[in-house]
C-alpha cells in the first residue's frame, strides 16, 4: 500500500462513520448489500434519535462525506480540501424522511460531493476553507 493524502481521507471517513455509529464500521464492509440497512438504524444506540431537522441534515452530510472518503478507488475519493468545502457549505434538504434513507442511498448520494456551486459560492468556500482548515 502506498501512503498518500488519499489514505488520510480514507481514515477520516472511517473515523467519521465510527463517530456516528459508536463503533468501528467494519461490519458494514462485510455486508453484501447496504440496501436494506437504514442510516437511522446504525447510529450510536446510546444517543437519542435525532429529531431536529438541522441535526438530521448534518448526520446525512457526515455519513455521505464519510462514504465518499472511503471509496474503494483512491482517485475517486475527495481531497481533504473538498471535504472541508463540503462541511462549510449549505445543508441541502433531505431527499426523503430520515428513517427511510438506506446506507446504499447515502453511499450513492453524490449531491454533497458532486454538487454544483456558483463561482461566488466556490470562491467563498475556498477562502473559508483556507482560513479554517
Amino acid at each position: 500500500m502506498v501512503v498518500s493524502k488519499k489514505c488520510d481521507v480514507y481514515s477520516f471517513g472511517v473515523l467519521a462513520l465510527e463517530t456516528l455509529m459508536g463503533k468501528h464500521p467494519e461490519d458494514l464492509f462485510l455486508l453484501p448489500s447496504l440496501q436494506n440497512i437504514m442510516l437511522a438504524d446504525v447510529l450510536d444506540p446510546r444517543l437519542s434519535p435525532p429529531r431536529i431537522q438541522k441535526v438530521i441534515q448534518n448526520i446525512l452530510l457526515v455519513a455521505t462525506i464519510a462514504f465518499a472518503c472511503m471509496r474503494a478507488e483512491p482517485k475517486s475519493r475527495p481531497s481533504t480540501k473538498r471535504v472541508c468545502q463540503e462541511f462549510l457549505g449549505r445543508l441541502p434538504p433531505l431527499p426523503k424522511p430520515f428513517h427511510a434513507i438506506s446506507l446504499s442511498e447515502v453511499k450513492e448520494y453524490g449531491m454533497y460531493m458532486e454538487g454544483v456551486k456558483t463561482q461566488t459560492q466556490y470562491q467563498t468556500l475556498q477562502a473559508d476553507c483556507y482560513i479554517s482548515c
